[in-house]
C-alpha cells in the first residue's frame, strides 16, 4: 500500500499506468481529427478558395487535456485509492478481531465499527479468513470458527453494544478451548479503554494466542472514555445523581437531563469534574410535582446504558400531611406528636404545611384538597360526618392513611382502623400493675419491617388493644414480646390503613425517640403508590412476596434506549432483585407491572471506573483514527465515464456536426443518439419494477395467504413473518382453510387486494405516509380488506405515558379516513367465529382490542359483509404466534405462559375466519348451536 497523507492506494503498482500518459499525448497529437467530407461536383471551382472554418491539423489542446484526464482517472481508479485509510495490520494468515461490546463501547461505537470495517476490508484484499468476537456475555454464544471476510463483515455489522459489562476472562477461556484456534494467530483487540479488574490477564492470554503474529490494541483516547451515572441516594433531600469517569486528568463539564415518561425534558443541570476528580454530583432543584414525574436521568451527549438511570417509585418523594388531635392550647411544641413525626419524616418526604391554629377537620379538608400521598393522624380517635367520608374516599382511591393511638382513640374509635379496637388502653408497669413494660418481638418474614434491628432498650408502657379476630395475625406487622399487636394494617379499596397502637410521642413508649421509629415510618411511607403486591388482607405477601417474580416490562439496549425486552430476558424474584447480576437474562430495565414497575439500573453504588493502564503482551497500542476510510475507485470511474461522454460530444463538435443546416441537425441526432443510449446502457440501471410487480402479483394470487407490512426494522419484520407463518400452520391443522406461507408487502408500492388480512406492526422508525399511500390503504379497506394494527406496546405503557407504538399509530393514521371504533362488544362475531372467547391476549395480556363501531358497520360496511375493516390491538400478537421451523416458540408470553399462547393462537384463528367468512356467525340460525356449546 502506498500512503500519501490522507490518501492511500491499495494497489499502487497500477499507478505505473501513468507512465503511459506521455505516449498517449504523442499519439493524440500526431493523430488529427478526421477531415470533413464536402460533396460538390464542381470541385475545380473551389481550388484556391479559403474557407472561413478550417479543420485543425492536430487535436486541439483542450481536447487533448480532456482525454489525458480520462486516462489518468482510469489509472487512478484501478489503483484502488482510499481516503483516510485505516491503519494497516501487517501479516498473513487468519485474523482474530476481539471487540469490547459492553455498555462502555456504545458512546463511540462508530469508531469501533470503522476500525472493524478497515481491518476486514484489508483482510479481504489479502484473502485472509477472519473471526470477529465480542467480549460481552451472550445467552447462546456462537461457535468460534474463521470465515471469509465477507461473512465476517456481515457478523461485524450485526454486532451491537450490550447493556452489561464485558466478561473478558470468559471469552479468553472460550478462545483457548476452541479447536479451530491454535498458536500464531494475528490478533487485534478493539477495547473500550476500561479495566474491569482483569484487563492485564486478558491481554496476556490474547498475546499467547497471537504468539509471534503479534497482538494489537486499539482503544479510545483518554478524553473519549465512557462516563457513568449512579442513581441518586434513596431518601436524600433532592435528586442528585453522581457522574463517574475513569480518567482523572483534566477538567470536564457536562449536563444531566431529567426526562418524563413521554420523553419531555423536565430539567437539566450542569456538573463539573475538576482536574483530579473522578466523580461529581449533579443536583436538580425541581418542584415536587416535576420531581415525581421523572422517568429517567441521562448524561447529555452520552449514548450508553451506563449513562442512564431509570426512576421508579423509590425515587419519587412522597408528600405527607400530618394532623394531630391535640389542640394548639394543650400541645407543647417540643413534646407533641406532630413534632416527633416531623423530625422522623422530614429527611425523606415533602411535608405539607398547614396552619397550626386550624381545627383538625379543617386541616384534613385543606390537605386533601390537593394531591396527597400519605395522611398521618395522631390521636384522632373518632372522625365523623364529612371528615370521615372525605378520608374514606381518599383511602379508597389509593391513599395511605397512618394513624397513631392516644387517649382519644383509647376512649372511642371510628371504623377507619385496620382491626376493631377495645375501649380503654392497656397500661404496663407502674405501682398498681403486675406487668412490666414490654419490649418488641422480632419482626416476622411477612412484615414490611422484616430485617430491621430492634434496640433492646425500646419498650412500650401503654397500648391500644385489638379485639381478637380470625384474621388478626394476618393483619399484624409488629408485635410486643407478649404477642399483642403493635402495628396493624389492612387494605381498603385501592389504599391502605396502618395503625400504630402507641402514641407518636414519648407518652406511651420510647419508640419515637429511637432510630427504629424512623426506619419503620420510612418503610411504611414507601408503600404509598409503590409496586409491592399486597394480599387481600392488606398486608404484604411476606415470604410469598419475596419469591414473587418480576417479569421484564421494558429493557435498555447498549445505547441506553428503552424498548421491548429481548427473548432471552427472564423474570427476577423480588428477593434477588437488588442483587441480580446484569446479564443477557437480566438486562437493565423495568420489571414488574407496566402500571408500577421497578427499575434495575446498570450502575450501582459500588461501581468504580478504572482506566486500562497496562496491556502486557501487546506489540502495538494505538488510539482510534477518527472517521473510517472511504473508497474512491467508484467515484473516479463515474467521473471518467462522464468525461468520456463529454469527449464524444467534443469530438463531434470538432468534426462539424453542430452546423446549423437542417440536414446537419438530423445527421447529428442520428449519430449522437446511439452514443447516449450506449452510455446509459453502461450505467447500472435496470428497470425491473414491472417484472417484480408481475412476479409479486403471480405469487400472491395463486394461493390465498396472509400478509404483513414490511416496516424496515429487520427484527420486527422477521417476527411478523415467523408469527404469520406459525398462525398459518395452526389454521391448516385446525380448520379447512389451508393458507400458503405469508408474504411481506410494501404498503406504498405493492398491490394489497390479493390479501384478505394484513398484519401491520407499529415501529417508531416508520416514515409518514404519503397521500397516495393513504389513498391505497383507504381503497383496500373500503373494497373488503381488513388490517390488524398491532401497536405492540401493552408491555410498555409505563406511568400512563404514550408509548412509542401508540404514538406511531397516531402519526401514521391521523389522516386516514377511518370509521368510529369501539372495544370488541361481548356479542361480536370475533368472539365466536371459530372459538368462543372473550379475551384476546398475545405476547402480553390486558390490552384492549378495538373494532369498527357497530353503528358504523351497519351504516356503511355492507361491501365488507359486516366485517370490521380495521382491528387495533396492543398485545404483540405476532411474537406470540412466532415459532421456529421445528415448532418451538420464539418468544416467551407473560404472564400466562403456554395457556396464554394457546389463547393468542385461538384469537388468530378467529380473526382469520372472521375476515374470510364475514358475519355469518351472527345469523340467528347459529344461536342454538352456540347456546349448546355454552351449556345454556
Amino acid at each position: 500500500m502506498l500512503t500519501l497523507g490522507p490518501l492511500a492506494f491499495a494497489t499502487p503498482w497500477m499507478l505505473a499506468g501513468l507512465a503511459a500518459l506521455p505516449a498517449i499525448w504523442w499519439l493524440l497529437r500526431v493523430s488529427p481529427p478526421l477531415p470533413k467530407r464536402v460533396r460538390f461536383p464542381a470541385i475545380r471551382l473551389l481550388v484556391g478558395l479559403a474557407r472561413e472554418e478550417e479543420t485543425p491539423a492536430h487535436t486541439p489542446l483542450w481536447l487533448l487535456l480532456l482525454r489525458m484526464t480520462i486516462a489518468a482517472l482510469i489509472v487512478l481508479a484501478l489503483a484502488e485509492p482510499l481516503w483516510n485509510p485505516a491503519p494497516r495490520i501487517a501479516g498473513s494468515g487468519p485474523l482474530l478481531i476481539v471487540t469490547d461490546n459492553g455498555w462502555a463501547a456504545a458512546s463511540h461505537w462508530t469508531d469501533r465499527r470503522a476500525a472493524m470495517d478497515g481491518l476486514i476490508a484489508e483482510a479481504s484484499r489479502a484473502d485472509r479468513p477472519v473471526l470477529v468476537v465480542g467480549t460481552a456475555p451472550e445467552a447462546n454464544p456462537p461457535e468460534l470458527t474463521f470465515e471469509a471476510a465477507g461473512d465476517a463483515d456481515a457478523r461485524a455489522r450485526a454486532m451491537e453494544p450490550q447493556p452489561i459489562e464485558p466478561d473478558r476472562i470468559a471469552l479468553a477461556e472460550r478462545l483457548e478451548g476452541a479447536a479451530t484456534l491454535g498458536g500464531g494467530i494475528q490478533t487485534v483487540w478493539i477495547g473500550d479503554g476500561l479495566d474491569y479488574g482483569a484487563a492485564a490477564q486478558f491481554s496476556e492470554r490474547l498475546s499467547e494466542i497471537a504468539g509471534n503474529a503479534g497482538l494489537t490494541l486499539i482503544e479510545p483516547a483518554p478524553q473519549n472514555l465512557a462516563l457513568a451515572l449512579l442513581p441518586p441516594v434513596e431518601g436524600e433531600d433532592g435528586i442528585a445523581p453522581t457522574v463517574l469517569r475513569a480518567q482523572a486528568r483534566g477538567s470536564l463539564e457536562g449536563g444531566v437531563r431529567a426526562i418524563d415518561a413521554d420523553g419531555s425534558v423536565l430539567g437539566e443541570t450542569r456538573f463539573t469534574l475538576a482536574d483530579g476528580d473522578t466523580s461529581a454530583k449533579a443536583a436538580f432543584d425541581l418542584p415536587l410535582e416535576l420531581r415525581n414525574r421523572i422517568a429517567r436521568l441521562e448524561i447529555t451527549g452520552e449514548t450508553s446504558a451506563g449513562a442512564v438511570v431509570l426512576a421508579d417509585e423509590r425515587w419519587r418523594r412522597r408528600n405527607v400531611g400530618i394532623v394531630s388531635g391535640a389542640s394548639s392550647e394543650e400541645a407543647q411544641p417540643l413534646l407533641s406528636d406532630a413534632y416527633y413525626l416531623r423530625r422522623a419524616l422530614a429527611p425523606y418526604v415533602e411535608l405539607r404545611d398547614t396552619s397550626p391554629a386550624r381545627e383538625a377537620g379543617d386541616t384534613i379538608a385543606e390537605l386533601l384538597s390537593s394531591p396527597l400521598s400519605v395522611l398521618v393522624l395522631a390521636d384522632i380517635g373518632n372522625l365523623t360526618g364529612d371528615d370521615r367520608d372525605r378520608v374514606a374516599a381518599w383511602v379508597e382511591d389509593g391513599g395511605l392513611l397512618i394513624r397513631f393511638a392516644g387517649p382519644r382513640m383509647a376512649e372511642k374509635s371510628d371504623d377507619l382502623v385496620p382491626v376493631p379496637l377495645r375501649t380503654g388502653g392497656r397500661a404496663l408497669g407502674g405501682a398498681l400493675s403486675w406487668s412490666t413494660p414490654q419490649s418488641l418481638a422480632p419482626f416476622e418474614e411477612d412484615s414490611p419491617f422484616f430485617g430491621l434491628d430492634i434496640p433492646a432498650d425500646v419498650t412500650v408502657s401503654r397500648q391500644v388493644l385489638a379485639e381478637p379476630a380470625p384474621d388478626l395475625a394476618g393483619r399484624t406487622w409488629a408485635r410486643l414480646s407478649d404477642g399483642t399487636p403493635l402495628v396493624t394494617a389492612a387494605r381498603r379499596g385501592s389504599g391502605t390503613v396502618v395503625l400504630f397502637h402507641v402514641t407518636a410521642n414519648r407518652d406511651w413508649s420510647n419508640l419515637p425517640i429511637s432510630g427504629l421509629f424512623v426506619e419503620m415510618l420510612r418503610r411504611t411511607v414507601a408503600l404509598s403508590q409503590a409496586s409491592a403486591t399486597t394480599g387481600e388482607d392488606g398486608t404484604e405477601a411476606g415470604a410469598t412476596r419475596e419469591r414473587e417474580l418480576l417479569n421484564p416490562v421494558a429493557t435498555l439496549n447498549g445505547f441506553g434506549r428503552l424498548g421491548t425486552p429481548p427473548a432471552t430476558a427472564t423474570a427476577i424474584t423480588i428477593e434477588q432483585f437488588e442483587s441480580a447480576e446484569r446479564s443477557p437474562r437480566h438486562p437493565p430495565g423495568l420489571y414488574g407491572t407496566a402500571a408500577s414497575p421497578r427499575a434495575l439500573n446498570l450502575a450501582t453504588p459500588e461501581l468504580e471506573l478504572t482506566a486500562l493502564s497496562a496491556a502486557p503482551g501487546a506489540s502495538e497500542r494505538r488510539s482510534f483514527e477518527g472517521a473510517g476510510e472511504t473508497r474512491l475507485a467508484s467515484l473516479l470511474f463515474a467521473l471518467a465515464l462522464a468525461l468520456a461522454v463529454l469527449d464524444t460530444i467534443a469530438a463531434l463538435w470538432v468534426t462539424g456536426l453542430f452546423e446549423t443546416e437542417k440536414i446537419r441537425k438530423v445527421r447529428f441526432a442520428s449519430r449522437v443518439a446511439p452514443l447516449f443510449l450506449a452510455a446509459l446502457l453502461v450505467l447500472p440501471v435496470f428497470d425491473a419494477r414491472a417484472q417484480d410487480a408481475d412476479a409479486f402479483a403471480l405469487e400472491a394470487s395463486l394461493d390465498t395467504r396472509l400478509a404483513y407490512v414490511v416496516t424496515g426494522d429487520d427484527t420486527i419484520d422477521a417476527t411478523s413473518e415467523a408469527g404469520l407463518s406459525g398462525l398459518s400452520r395452526v389454521i391448516r391443522a385446525r380448520t379447512a382453510f389451508e393458507p400458503a406461507e405469508p408474504m411481506g408487502v410494501n404498503i406504498a408500492t405493492d398491490e394489497l387486494a390479493f390479501f384478505p388480512l394484513i398484519y401491520w406492526p407499529m415501529s417508531p422508525g416508520q416514515e409518514a405516509l404519503s397521500p397516495e399511500t393513504l389513498g391505497r390503504i383507504n381503497a383496500y379497506m373500503k373494497n373488503g380488506g381488513t388490517i390488524l394494527f398491532d401497536t405492540r406496546d401493552q408491555g410498555q405503557q409505563i406511568g400512563g405515558g404514550v408509548s412509542p407504538g401508540t404514538e406511531t399509530l397516531r402519526r401514521l393514521l391521523g389522516r386516514l379516513d377511518l370509521p368510529p371504533l369501539e372495544p370488541v362488544p361481548p356479542d361480536h362475531v370475533l368472539t365466536k367465529s371459530f372459538y368462543l372467547m372473550h379475551r384476546f391476549p398475545g405476547r402480553w395480556d390486558g390490552g384492549q382490542v378495538w373494532v369498527e363501531a357497530s353503528a358504523a358497520a351497519e351504516a356503511g360496511n355492507l361491501a365488507n359483509d359486516g366485517v370490521s375493516t380495521i382491528v387495533v390491538g396492543s398485545n404483540d400478537y405476532a411474537a406470540a404466534w412466532a415459532r421456529d421451523p421445528d415448532g418451538r416458540p420464539l418468544y416467551p408470553v407473560t404472564p400466562g405462559g403456554e395457556r396464554q399462547r394457546e389463547m393468542a393462537e385461538r384469537f388468530g384463528v378467529n380473526l382469520v375466519i372472521y375476515a374470510l367468512t364475514g358475519n355469518y356467525k351472527s345469523d340467528q340460525v347459529h344461536v342454538p348451536a352456540l347456546l349448546e356449546r355454552l351449556g345454556q
